[in-house]
């Protein structure tokens, strides 16, 4: 058979496992707001299951608008991207019909919808970190910001071949471009929004603070799990050559293998220190685990993979504990789950795959940081000193369900 006649088939084929895979992400979303929603407390859950819904509609139009030209329409390469149009398949058709090296492999707005929900989930980490005290129109600005020029700058410098791209930086599917990034942005909002009244004392005590809904917690974890599988999996881009195949089925179990050594890291890591089996924390490691093999799930083995998800489930317990020491208030472990293990799973990269290098790595994790962080923390300030980031003490006390939606998540009980 003639080898053109293959690339329509090929063209479907991809661009359909492309949309699915996009799905999957996207159902993360469903993952982090179920997950936040039960680590914080009940009068704090229909705020943040608003933010959640609202911010992957936002992330979708501003990244209609001008995120995806900001990531993808330059190159040129360098450090600012341009503008442009990308969205569209006009000439597919031709170009597939024609093949050679210019015709596509899959379609453009499958390239378009994937990356949407790559922004969403970077936006995602955010909510959670500021949960319980932040006004809910200040985190809609922010989304804006971070969703339509924040995130795509920098995700220009690697996947729109920009400098870090040319440096050697490698990021398969996110652990620094996505998940530090969002982690970042949550690191600079926390330490102008402050801690939650109460998680701290004046003498050094930190105050538990349990959240409302811990099976809906472990639900969440669950649907994160699963919607990773679409995260890594789809970043291969294609799977209709046998070696394409072959990858995507390494980058599955990979991912797969990561999150359950980074469980049972994290599990015998809590046992160890606290003589209990948190479950909190539990969760924190298969998340861990699943940021820290983001950056490189192709080259590891299996078990490389395992041993790799397992100490970001170790340095997530270690890194929580160290936060709050810190007295840096995130009441679901955002930062580092996405950002301690984001950053290990980045410098591991090398350990596995021979083109990796050490010292491009840390530029990536340095540029990323710099310019996430020093961004984010002029939007917040500003935000801060036009609108306000905090909601009052009453407020607070009352809970921002009532004060932002004007309904509860569970008007039936009155213990909060």
């Amino acid at each position: 058979m003639d080898s053109t006649a293959l690339i329509p088939v090929q063209y479907g084929l991809d661009t359909f496992y492309f949309v699915i895979c996009g799905a999957l992400v996207m159902w993360m979303a469903a993952g982090f707001a179920m997950l936040e929603s039960g680590l914080v407390r009940a009068k704090n859950t229909a705020e943040i299951l608003t933010k959640n819904i609202v911010l992957y509609a936002v992330a979708s139009i501003m990244y209609m608008l001008v995120g995806y030209y900001l990531m993808y329409s330059s190159p040129e390469g360098g450090i600012l991207p341009s503008l442009g149009l990308l969205i569209g398949d006009e000439h597919a058709v031709e170009l597939v019909a024609a093949g050679g090296e210019d015709a596509p492999y899959y379609s453009a707005r499958a390239d378009f919808f994937f990356q949407v929900v790559f922004a969403a989930t970077c936006m995602s980490v955010v909510s959670g970190a500021v949960a319980e005290r932040m006004k809910l129109w200040a985190f809609i600005a922010f989304a804006v910001v971070m969703t339509g020029f924040i995130y795509p700058i920098q995700g220009f410098w690697k996947w729109g071949g920009g400098f870090l791209d040319a440096a050697g930086f490698l990021d398969f599917a996110g652990s620094g471009l996505v998940h530090l990034a969002g982690a970042t942005a949550a690191l600079a909002g926390v330490l102008l929004l402050g801690p939650r009244k109460g998680k701290y004392g004046p003498n050094g005590q930190i105050n538990a603070i349990p959240g409302a809904n811990l099976p809906l917690a472990t639900l969440g974890a669950f649907i994160l799990w699963m919607g990773w599988f679409g995260f890594n999996g789809g970043s291969q881009l294609k799977m209709s050559t046998i070696e394409d195949a072959n990858a995507v089925a390494q980058v599955f179990s990979n991912t797969n293998m990561a999150a359950a050594g980074g469980l049972v890291a994290a599990l015998i890591t809590a046992r160890l220190l606290f003589g209990k089996s948190d479950l909190t924390m539990v969760l924190n490691g298969a998340l861990a685990g699943l940021v820290a093999i983001t950056a490189e799930p192709l080259t590891p083995s299996v078990l490389q993979a395992t041993l790799i998800g397992a100490v970001g489930g170790v340095l997530v317990v270690f890194s929580i504990l160290a936060l709050d020491k810190l007295r840096i208030d995130d009441p679901v472990g955002a930062i580092s789950v996405h950002g301690v293990a984001g950053i290990w799973g980045l410098l591991a990269v090398p350990l596995t795959n021979a083109d990796g290098s050490f010292v491009a790595q840390l530029l990536g994790v340095a540029s990323i940081f710099v310019w996430v962080f020093v961004a984010s923390l002029a939007v917040w300030g500003i935000l801060k000193a036009v609108i306000g980031l905090r909601v009052s003490e009453e407020e607070e006390y009352e809970g921002v369900d009532v004060v932002e939606c004007g309904l509860e998540a569970y008007p039936e009980f009155t213990n909060r």
